[in-house]
């Protein structure tokens, strides 16, 4: 089953007030936190799902001015891929999150974000990094970024290959990270 673009064309000339006119399909560019971010920025978006075998291309060709992808698999139709458009771009949106918030999320620096602590300091015999409970801002701001560092190696090599870490600090920490590793 394909869409017809008749009523495709007439739903979007009733509807669109300016921006993006964005095609949710596996068959385009993959969504990224960099994408959500530029789309963020823009004061309107119009979001077109397909369904099944997707959409005339007429459609694609005259009315849509961009594809995403959510990833590298099919759905049934675009709602999903949609609404999850929805929440990443929204949440960039000021005044959604706290103000500093989505700056130090997983994919905001090509990084994955450092791992989470909450009381009480020790649960079951599991401690809570001492260095987050000294009250030092310099020393947790250095923890936080070699875990980010490390997990992001660990967990995500492609992107820990994109990284720039020529810094001074970020080869200290890559230092700190081959020493213990070696251990």
């Amino acid at each position: 089953m394909v869409m017809k673009p008749d009523p495709i064309f007439a739903a979007i000339e009733q509807v669109y007030q300016g921006g993006p006119i964005i095609y949710l399909t596996p068959q385009s560019r993959l969504f990224n936190q960099q994408i959500a971010q530029q789309l963020a920025q823009e004061p309107r978006l119009t979001l077109l799902c397909g369904h099944y075998e997707g959409i005339d291309e007429r459609v694609c060709q005259h009315l849509v001015t961009d594809e995403i992808s959510i990833g590298d698999y099919v759905l049934t139709g675009g709602e999903l891929a949609a609404m999850i458009l929805v929440d990443a771009v929204s949440r960039l949106i000021p005044g959604v999150l706290a103000e500093d918030s989505p700056q130090e999320e997983s994919h905001s620096g090509n990084t994955l974000e450092y791992p989470q602590y909450t009381r009480p300091p020790e649960f079951r015999g599991w401690r809570v990094p001492d260095i987050l409970l000294s009250g030092h801002h310099a020393n947790i701001t250095h923890w936080r970024r070699k875990e980010a560092l490390r997990r992001t190696r660990q967990r995500r090599p492609d992107l820990f290959a994109r990284l720039d870490l020529s810094s001074k600090g970020d080869q200290k920490i890559l230092r700190e990270l081959d020493a213990e590793e070696g251990e």
